[in-house]
């Protein structure tokens, strides 16, 4: 089921790209003071391992689509061996109940906007920064949904319990745009 919904998923975000235009000047736009897209995560993003802080990056936005009611936000990378559309990616972030309104969320969430899902592992709430094994490279990528309704089938609070495919299964037919930043680490 996982495979088929996520085809599904990507499929159905890549008809939004094309089925509803909007004029270059007032596209839904993510981006970060601390993040260039495409480029490298900055060592005080790092894991702290790696010496960095561990805490999410700052992000902005502008030019919500007309009639988001709600936003929600996925950080992920597949891991070697995956396949993108077909298996489940690593989740690093998940966040919901984003009131509309908002514009950014400041370095390390500090005044926890949103509902946050599982971490990485399972085992609590929240961000996890990336923390790639020595040697290697990760594409990482953050994506922020405009949505035209809550996602009412989640929480209205942290859960431990909401990943990644709850969350995709959650937002899937409420997405009305959305947007992306990738980095490497």
């Amino acid at each position: 089921m996982t495979s088929a919904f996520g085809r599904m998923f990507a499929s159905c975000v890549a008809c939004l790209a094309i089925a509803v235009p909007v004029a270059a000047q007032d596209a839904f736009v993510l981006s970060s003071p601390a993040i260039t897209d495409g480029g490298n995560l900055p060592p005080a993003l790092k894991c702290t391992r790696d010496g960095g802080d561990g805490l999410s990056p700052p992000l902005d936005w502008g030019h919500v689509p007309e009639g988001t009611e709600s936003l929600a936000l996925i950080m992920h990378h597949y891991p070697k061996d995956t396949v993108e559309g077909v298996d489940p990616p690593s989740q690093y972030w998940l966040l919901w109940n984003i009131p509309a309104q908002t514009t950014t969320i400041p370095q390390g969430n500090p005044a926890s906007i949103g509902d946050e899902g599982s971490d990485k592992d399972g085992g609590r709430t929240g961000y996890t920064p990336p923390c790639s094994p020595p040697g290697a490279r990760h594409e990482y990528t953050i994506t922020l949904y405009a949505l035209n309704h809550r996602a009412d089938a989640l929480p209205t609070e942290d859960s431990v319990d909401v990943n990644w495919v709850a969350m995709t299964d959650a937002i899937a037919d409420k997405v009305i745009g959305s947007t992306s930043i990738s980095f490497w680490n």
